[in-house]
Order: structure tokens, then sequence, then C-alpha cells
């Protein structure tokens, strides 16, 4: 393979990489000019080293000979890049001495200007030492040259010969220029050992950093500065290298039209090659390693390289030294125990891309079968993905299904969520589907999941293959979900009444809960006759509830019902609540207390609900209840008077909770209130609240109505104490 491929930016692009090597060149070219000198220059591919050759050659003074350049490459006949480049030289006959003559049959280009060939020696040793000979007297004759040699890595044993030679003792006039692949001398085949009187400059060049690398990016993309994070992607997907950097921007266009869920880059050919010639160069084990080193993607140890490979330990750290040696992994930064990755993203994609199609489930099989024996705590998303990519779902779904079980117990319920989710989108059978989907809708109700959840229960559901209970309890979280989250309160309560006959038949608890939730008023034009109805037909299955966490929720229903109702018996139900309320189930119970407390005027019970509904929210992440504890807390705060800091606060809510819109709403109608009594902003307040009315356009509940009565008294005087929308639990 040919040295580095050419870096090539803009004219006058001010980057970050321009200006090291401006910086680089200036100091080389003033130890280049303290001739004899040896210039070294290592580095990865990809680095620069060519590119900051071809600057150094720019910057120096002209001679009467041009610069000569030659690059080494694999498998070269002996002397071939010498050749090469030294065809084309023009040496002074005067200048020649006679063991020159050796190169006739060697440079026949300078036949008629070498001395007579010498008569054959018969030995093969001494010939090539008369040629190394020769070589050096050719490149003597040529006065204030600067000879560069790239990729001397490559290099054939003549070659090597010559520059061991040349290094040695170099002509007095001469500038000798050497690049290599790899860290500093030991990227070199002989020592580099010159005289004392030789000045020699050496130069390592790294990878840019992360801003080095957004720096180039501005340049190669007409000086556009680039986010942080952009920047941060790209050096993830390079590694840095001024090369990989400039092809991936040069076959991306657009790269920063998405700004959020950036897709990776394309995989350019040129940087395909450099890292698929690299992969062939290894020997047969190394390529193995590599491979499963492309498949198991994140950093590995030799153990799990060597068992996905199929070697053994110390064929593995073998095969592991010649990937390191070549550049192909390296060990990877910040690991613990002696990890090994790919340099960079894009390498490992080539070097997957160039695992055979049919070899690549094998892998994936080896990798999850190797992290279900060797890693600790288990990597459950990461050996269901292996085990999907291998072709088995089923096994997928249930490593999916174990990494939700424990991302729930852990009290993870975003996180619980997006495994099931993915495990019912696995096609997993019926009977597993069924029992995924009962977790998911249970889970979900504290992780604002999205548009996606409520989908694919109705899925479910729709296949009729579940049981009273399963699909009664499933339809009442359906429409606690479309309630609470979607802001669909008439198509909630449906799904939630649909559910109860269901219920009856298997669970009077669950049933209870479900009619303790329809009778919360929460939509225009219901009679309050129809909600106590509801209301005492829950309050005749109390007796039949088992479990402190279902009778809290119906309790804590029930006593947000009878507060919205203006029942003043409320609080003697909020008495009843069990003291042992303790998780997700307390954070919704003392949340949906503290907002009726706020709304019927007790600031004072408001806040005790709301203190314990923060300590319990704190212990779990489920961060449906974490918005409406902290939207809860916001409208206290501004009917108590605590407005210090509020409005940035409101205005943040109201940025963070736009997919649910009852949280949205209060956020909106806090901004609003705040706007007017604050800042005096009429205008600015009108706005917002009615925002706030068009967001609960869909459940005409509180927040409406306390949207429309603070708009009203907006333009007329004081605002009344907004009202509160209830989270049913």
């Amino acid at each position: 393979m040919d040295a580095d491929p050419p870096t090539s930016v803009p004219a006058g692009a001010p980057t970050g990489h321009t200006a090291l090597l401006d910086g680089l060149c200036d100091d080389l070219c003033a130890e280049l000019d303290r001739r004899p000198a040896l210039v070294v220059i290592t580095g990865a591919a990809g680095v620069g080293k060519s590119r900051l050759v071809r600057e150094l050659l720019t910057r120096t003074p002209p001679s009467d000979t041009p610069a000569l350049v030659a690059r080494c490459r694999e498998s070269d006949a002996p002397f071939a890049p010498l050749v090469e480049v030294l065809a084309r030289c023009r040496p002074r006959a005067g200048h020649l001495p006679p063991v020159t003559g050796a190169l006739r049959a060697l440079l026949p280009e300078l036949a008629g200007l070498l001395p007579p060939a010498p008569l054959p020696v018969g030995d093969p040793r001494a010939e090539q030492h008369r040629l190394v000979r020769a070589l050096c007297g050719l490149t003597a004759s040529l006065g204030r040259a600067v000879f560069v040699v790239e990729d001397v890595q490559w290099a054939d044993e003549g070659t090597v010969a010559f520059l061991r030679t040349l290094v040695s003792d170099p002509p007095s006039h001469l500038g000798l220029v050497l690049t290599a692949r790899g860290e500093d001398g030991d990227a070199f085949p002989f020592p580099l050992r010159p005289p004392p009187h030789v000045m020699l400059a050496e130069r390592h060049l790294v990878p840019l950093s992360v801003a080095g690398t957004g720096a180039l990016a501005a340049g190669l993309l007409g000086g556009r500065a680039v986010p942080e994070e952009f920047a941060e992607r790209l050096y993830r997907w390079t590694g840095g290298l001024p090369h990989v950097i400039e092809e991936v921007l040069r076959r991306w266009p657009e790269p920063m039209a998405h700004p959020t869920g950036v897709p990776e880059p394309p995989l350019p050919a040129p940087v395909r090659r450099l890292v698929v010639e690299g992969l062939r160069r290894l020997p047969p084990d190394a390529r193995k390693v590599a491979s499963a080193a492309a498949v198991l993607d994140d950093p590995a140890p030799v153990h799990l390289l060597g068992a996905v490979a199929g070697l053994g330990e110390e064929e593995t750290r073998r095969a592991l030294a010649a990937t390191l040696k070549e550049g192909v992994l390296r060990a990877a930064e910040g690991s613990e125990g002696g990890a090994y990755a790919f340099p960079y993203a894009l390498a490992r994609r080539a070097v997957y891309e160039a695992v055979a199609e049919p070899e690549r489930p094998v892998l994936h099989l080896r990798v999850a079968r190797a992290l279900a024996r060797h890693t600790s705590p288990l990597p459950l998303v990461r050996i269901a993905e292996h085990h999907r990519l291998a072709g088995r779902p089923t096994e997928a779904v249930r490593w999916l299904e174990a990494a939700a079980d424990r991302a729930a117990g852990a009290g993870d319920a975003g996180a619980a969520t997006d495994h099931y989710l993915a495990a019912l989108r696995g096609g997993p059978p019926a009977v597993v589907r069924d029992r995924v989907a009962l977790k998911l809708a249970r889970v979900a109700l504290n992780a604002r999941p999205g548009p996606q959840v409520p989908a694919a229960l109705r899925q479910v559901l729709d296949r009729c293959s579940l049981g009273p209970g399963p699909s009664g309890e499933i339809r009442l979280l359906l429409g606690l979900l479309l309630r609470n989250q979607s802001g669909s309160g008439l198509e909630a309560l449906e799904e939630i009444a649909r559910a109860v006959p269901d219920l009856l038949a298997v669970s009077p608890g669950q049933a209870a809960r479900a009619l303790a939730i329809i009778a919360i008023p929460s939509l225009k034009g219901w009679p309050l006759g129809e909600h106590r109805r509801l209301l005492a037909e829950a309050e005749r299955l109390l007796p039949q509830v088992d479990g402190d966490d279902l009778r809290a929720a119906v309790l804590a229903n029930r006593a947000t019902a009878l507060a919205l109702m203006g029942d003043p018996s409320a609080w003697d139900a909020v008495a009843e609540l069990p003291d042992t309320l303790s998780g997700e189930a307390a954070a919704r119970v003392h949340a949906n207390l503290a907002g009726a407390a706020t709304a019927l005027g007790h600031p004072e019970r408001a806040r005790a609900c709301q203190t314990r509904a923060w300590q319990a929210v704190r212990t779990h992440h489920a961060p449906y209840l974490e918005a409406f504890v902290e939207t809860t807390d916001m409208l206290a705060a501004f009917t108590r008077g605590r407005w210090t800091g509020l409005l940035e606060r409101a205005e943040r809510a109201e940025e963070q909770y736009r997919d649910v819109p009852d949280f949205h709403a209060e956020a909106l109608l806090v901004c609003g209130l705040l706007r007017l009594h604050t800042k005096g902003q009429t205008d600015v307040a009108r706005r917002l609240l009615e925002r706030a009315v068009r967001t609960t356009a869909l459940d005409t509940g509180i927040v409406l109505t306390s949207a429309a009565a603070a708009r009203a008294a907006s333009w007329s005087g004081p605002s009344a104490p907004p009202r509160w929308t209830p989270a049913s639990c």
C-alpha cells in the first residue's frame, strides 16, 4: 500500500491541523537545513505523515537538484523504491565514483552517465554490498539534495541495507527524511544511530483531539463552526485521523443536517482500503482476532477475543500482538484489565463488513455465549442483540425480557420500557408476547414512553389470545397511559371502562381501582351523580382488595375523587391510607394528594404530601413520576408565592415535558401567570395561556378550566389560583 493518502485542505482553511503542520514545518525546515540532517517522522496510517513531508518540501530552499521522494511498498523487488526515484535524477558525471558503474544494470536510464561496469564478483552478498556502496555514491553526487523515503516499515532487504549505510555515514550535504508507521524508532527495521555530527530531528504525529477534529471539520466545511457534540461524534468515528476525517466529510453531504440522532457517516472506499489492506497483512490467527473484535464491538479482553476467535490463550496473545503491531487494534483507553478495540469506529465497521456474510451469525452466536459465560454482571441487552444477529429471535427475546426485568427491579422504568418494547418487536411466541405485554403495561406507566407503547399494547389486545385477567389489567393500564400521558381523556376512560368486566371476573381489587379512576372528575359535561355512582361501586369492592399498593391506589383515587367533588370527607379518606407505602406507589399517591390539597387550599397538607412524594421518587428512575411530582410542586410553589427562580424552572419544564400534554399544560400555565404577574407581559401571557388551553383540548379537565380562567383574568385583574390535573393511580 502507498504511504499515507493525501490530506488536502482548502487553501487558507483555518484548521487546527493546518496550524499544527505550520509549526512542525517551521521547526523541521530549520533542522533540515543544518546538513547533514536526518528527519524521522512516525505515526499511524492517515495521521498526516505524507502531508507533512509535502509541506516540508515546499518550504525547503530550492537547490540544483530537486527533492527525491521514494515510497516503499510491500513485496517490493530489491532496491525497487530507490530505482524508481534515482532513475529520474541527473547526476554530474565528474562527481560519480567508479563504484557507481555497478548500477548500469540496475539503472539503465543512467547508463550514459555512469562509469564503466566493474567485473562481477560472483558472491551475491558481495554484489549487494557493492550495489549499496554504489547507491550511496550516486546519492552523494547529487549535492545539496533532500532524499525522502516513505513507509520504511515495508522496505525490502536491499533498501534497508542502503538506508542503514546512509544513516551511519551520510554525505555532508544530504538532507534525509524517513517516515514509517508505528511508534518512534520502533517503527523502523534497523536502528537509527547517526553519527554525532548529524542533525537528528524526530517527530511522532498523533491523531487530532476532539477540538482539533472540530477545527479541521470547520475548515473542510467552508469555515463553518461545528457544534461540540458533532466534533465528538466525528472524533469517535474517525479517531482524529486527518485523512479519515477528510474522506468522510468529502462523501457525506450535509453532515450536520440532523442535530439529533445523527446516523453513522458513510464508510469511504479509501478508508475501507486503508483498513482492509492492513487486515490482509495479518497472519490468519490475527485476522480471526480482528474479526472477533469487530463482532464484539465493545473493547474486549484477551479471553473474550480468544473465545470468539476459537483460539487458545497463547495463540490469542500472539495473534493480538500482530494486530497491535499493524495498528488494526489497540489497547482501549481507560479500560481495566487489558481490553482491546479498534482505533476508531469506522475501522471496526470496515473489518466487520470484511467478515464473510455466512460467518457473521456464527461469530455473533459465539459472542452471545462467551458474554454469558465470562462477564459479570451479564450484559443482557448486548447478549440479546448478538442472538438477534445470529438469527435466533427466541433467545434474543428471552434475554431482552431479562434485561427489562432487571431494569424494572432496579427502579429504572424508562430502560425497562424500552427493553420490553424491543422484546415485543422481536416477534415472540404468544405466551411470551402476552406475558411481556403485561409487564410493559405495568412499567410504562412511570416511563413517559411515547405513542409506541399504546400502539404495541393495542396490537396484543387485538390478537385475543389473553385471558380476562391479563386482558383487563392491560386495558386498565393502557387507559391510564392514555389518560395520564397522552391527554386522551374520553378514549382513555372508555378503555378503562372496557376493562372493568374482565377485572371483576378475576381481580376485584383491580376492578375497584378502575372504577375509582373513572370516578375522578376530569371530563367536562359528566354529571356529578355519575361520578358518585362509580365511586360507590369502587367502595363496595374495597373489602375484597388485597395488597397494600393496590389498596393504596384505590384509596388515593377515592380521596382524589372526593376532593375534586368538593366533599369534605376527602381527608378522612386520606387518613385511611396505609403507612407502609414506598417507591413508585408512594410517589404517585402523595403527588396526587399534594395536588388535591393545593387545589383545595390546604398548603400544610400539600407540603407534607409533596415532601413524601419527592422522597419516594428520588429512589427510582421513573420519568413520568418525576415529571408529575415536579409539575405538582411548581403549581404549589406558585400558589404559595414561592416565585424566586420559578419562571426559569417552569420554562425548563415546558421544554422538557412537551410529550405529556397535562404536564406541558401545567408548565405553560405557570409560565403564563408568572409572565403576567412578575413581568407585566400581557401579550406573552395570553399566548402561553392560550397554548395551555389548546394543549389539553382532547382532555377538558381541570387544567383547561384553570387556564381558561387565568386567561380571562389576565385582561381584567389578578388571576384565580390555578387548579390541578390529577394523575390517576
